[in-house]
């Protein structure tokens, strides 16, 4: 007992002592940390640094605060935005016809060019004073999201000025001569930007450019002014084909120090208009059958005056900061919206053809194996769209998460491919054959573009996602980085030995909760709500304990060379991401108002994040290098084994059947679909046989029972059908016109098109009805 209080004492008395602290413990840390603080090149701390942390901070407490989250406004449009979206956006969703774009022109036409231009769809981030729609980030996501569910060439074309590039470079960074020169010209239409940052040998390694200028002394109008000859050969640069300004990024030299910053400035943006002298716009690529404008522009000895950087000459040598800085918002904005999208028309599409379709006298989609991939099709759509609305609420409050913009961008895209891959398997014939009447394909074949831009999605996994995560969102990590990176080694000393005693106790409560929601399987932790969800709110508290224990000892053992072991970061990066992933679908059921028919949705959403939880968590195990303590991790979260299951199959077969019906629950998860009543039209001619099927199905039940009996023939259709149920006094008169209507409307549907020989032969594609 007297041993017992006095080891106790002396634990008291180290920690409770500052100078015996600091000597005992801090200054051995402090040591330590310093050896194994992952090194950081100037753009890896310019990345850590640029955006903010928002609720993914939260699930790296340990403790998320789930009433803060409930509590976030969701996103809702302006007066302004609503009209535009009411008027001006289905204006143009009427102009589009895909087919003929993608296949025929290889361009947008030139009257839907114009109208997007005079209607401001390239300025809705730049603001009111100099033109601009200056619209939310929602109303961005919602228009990008709807074109894209007509017409992807479309939708990218409007993406591009509204994302990364010169409107949003010179609104947060341009001076104000810039801005009053420029952002009305790009407003207006007048000018069309593209940015160029990617080349042949920098693709998601954009620091790695060698793209280059030298400043000095060159004529400009006649004069002689201070400037910077450039060098460059960029490539995959959207829109660069028809742009009439040219944001540019290089990396900058001051040879005689004429801007008194050093030799080697950095990476810095310029904006150059396209007909200046010794700018070319180079060849058109042509990204995978898609027709929206990609290309490419170099220069060769190009002088250009030194206040045409963005920022001037201020922001010389900080252009990857601001790319950073921007790309962590826009990232959670254009690339997830083409992905809502196709989750959208995919869930939409699917569930209508697989009523329309008959097989054996059944509609496909009551087959088992069809339902299991409608399953994954309608409950990985309620995460995307789900993860959607979360971010832009995030950024509707002027927050810029970087963290969860890079998760959103990666997560989503991978998804959106899950789900389109599934869609065709459903689809079959339907899908594959090109034509006016495909709606799945040109989405489809879009998939690899938004994996592979704004950060290629392997860097992104492997790299990004937790290797920023972890310092940004941990709560001390950055800190003591910033404390031991203090030239001043004794206040750097003082400030990491306040910041290590929170540290040792934040450490020490989420092993001791860790272990307490293991053994207990979180049955005791907080919900914010009750009922058939508040299950899952505990596990994710319990996951997010984990989580934060797990990168604790990683960061401890590992040190920098967690920076080279990205499998093990990535899982780490995974069980964050699926966390985010839950906690916004748990927020868009109570946001939707908890509608009983969205359970089964949910159901399938939440296990399947917790369950890629546990796989994330298994993996980190199984391959974490030190692996007795891996052995110990294992023990603490799950001492009685990871038992988070797949979504079971009951939900999936649910899910199929509410997207085989018309109403509320399938109108409120396609909304973002937009399809005309005609059955020409590339959506409308299979929902016209959907709905129609649906207010027969009574006949359609009479039909069925009357085949199988031999009344009346089994391989009847179209109007053959009608008039033989006619005859066999089965339906009568008004029932068979109906009927055969709906006929020639679902031998429509279920039809794909086709193109004469010698048309196809010779580049021609006119449909054959």
């Amino acid at each position: 007992m007297y041993v017992l209080l006095i080891i106790i004492a002396a634990i008291a008395v180290i920690l409770g002592v500052p100078d015996i602290r600091r000597s005992l413990i801090s200054r051995p840390a402090f040591g330590f940390f310093k050896r194994v603080l992952p090194p950081l090149s100037a753009t890896e701390r310019d990345a850590m640094e640029a955006g903010d942390v928002w609720w993914d901070a939260e699930l790296f407490s340990g403790k998320p605060d789930w009433y803060r989250l409930l509590r976030t406004p969701k996103p809702q449009f302006s007066e302004r935005e609503q009209a535009f979206i009411d008027n001006q956006l289905e204006t143009l969703l009427a102009m589009i016809d895909d087919f003929d774009i993608t296949m025929h022109q290889r361009d947008l036409p030139e009257s839907v060019w114009q109208y997007l231009r005079q209607e401001g769809f390239f300025s809705m981030i730049i603001g009111q004073q100099y033109g601009g729609l200056e619209f939310s980030p929602a109303a961005n996501s919602h228009i990008v999201a709807r074109i894209a569910t007509r017409s992807l060439s479309v939708a990218v074309s409007v993406m591009v000025p509204n994302s990364l590039g010169p409107g949003e470079l010179l609104s947060h960074y341009g001076t104000e001569q810039q801005k009053q020169y420029w952002l009305p010209k790009l407003a207006n239409g007048e000018a069309l930007p593209c940015f160029a940052l990617t080349g042949p040998e920098a693709g998601s390694d954009a620091g790695s450019i060698p793209d280059h200028g030298v400043v000095c002394h060159g004529e400009f109008k006649g004069e002689q002014v201070l400037g910077i000859r450039l060098n460059w050969n960029k490539r995959y640069i959207t829109l660069a084909p028809v742009a009439d300004v040219l944001g540019l990024a290089f990396k900058l030299n001051d040879p005689e120090q004429l801007l008194g910053k050093g030799e080697d400035i950095g990476i810095t943006c310029a904006l150059i208009p396209t007909s200046h002298p010794g700018v070319e716009t180079g060849d058109r690529h042509f990204p995978l059958g898609q027709a929206f404008m990609n290309g490419t522009t170099y220069g060769k000895d190009v002088f250009i005056p030194i206040d045409w950087i963005i920022g001037g000459q201020e922001y010389a040598g900080k252009g990857w900061r601001m790319l950073v800085e921007c790309l962590s918002a826009g990232r959670g904005i254009s690339l997830p919206a083409l992905a809502t999208a196709s989750g959208h028309v995919a869930e939409r599409m699917t569930g209508a053809y697989a009523y329309v379709r008959q097989q054996f006298g059944l509609p496909i989609g009551k087959f088992e194996g069809v339902q299991e991939a409608m399953g994954r099709i309608g409950g990985l759509n309620y995460s995307v769209e789900s993860m959607r609305r979360l971010t832009v609420a995030a950024l509707n409050q002027g927050q810029s998460p970087s963290v969860i913009t890079a998760m959103t961008k990666y997560h989503m895209t991978e998804m959106g491919r899950t789900i389109g891959n599934d869609a065709l398997d459903v689809h079959a014939g339907k899908g594959i054959q090109m034509g006016p009447r495909n709606y799945l394909a040109s989405n489809y074949m879009g998939v690899p573009i938004s994996i592979t831009v704004e950060g290629a999605n392997i860097l992104t996994r492997n790299l990004m996602i937790f290797g920023q995560g972890a310092t940004r969102c941990h709560p001390y990590v950055m800190k003591e980085m910033i404390a031991a990176s203090n030239p001043d080694e004794e206040a750097g000393l003082r400030e990491f030995d306040s910041l290590l005693i929170k540290h040792i106790g934040f450490a020490a409560g989420n092993t001791l909760a860790s272990l307490w929601h293991g053994l207990t399987g979180a049955r005791f932790a907080n919900t914010p709500v009750s009922g058939v969800t508040a299950g899952y709110y505990q596990q994710l508290s319990r996951m997010s304990r984990g989580l934060a224990l797990c990168a604790d000892v990683s960061m401890l053992t590992l040190g920098g060379d967690l920076k080279r072991k990205e499998m093990i970061s990535a899982r780490l990066g995974d069980a964050l991401s699926h966390l985010y992933m839950a906690s916004a679908v748990l927020k868009r059921y109570e946001d939707d108002g908890r509608h009983e028919s969205d359970l089964p949705f949910v159901h399938y959403a939440m296990q399947h994040h917790l369950h890629q939880l546990g796989v994330a968590f298994d993996g980190f195990y199984q391959n974490f290098p030190q692996r007795i303590i891996a052995g110990l991790l294992r023990f603490v979260s799950f001492p009685f084994g990871i038992r988070y299951k797949a979504p079971l199959d009951m939900h999936k077969q649910a899910i199929a059947e509410s997207m085989m019906q018309p109403g509320a629950t399938r109108e409120r998860h396609t909304f973002l679909c937009y399809w005309q009543a005609d059955a020409d039209d590339m959506i409308g001619h299979m929902e016209l046989a959907f709905t129609q099927m649906h207010a027969l199905q009574d006949v359609y039940k009479v039909l069925r029972k009357a085949q199988k009996q031999g009344v009346i023939g089994a391989d009847l259709n179209g109007e053959g059908l009608a008039q033989a149920a006619l005859q066999a006094e089965l339906i009568d008169a008004e029932q068979a016109q109906a009927l055969s209507a709906c006929e020639t409307l679902r031998m429509r549907a279920i039809g794909v098109d086709s193109f004469a020989f010698d048309e196809v032969k010779q580049g021609q594609f006119k449909p054959l009805d």
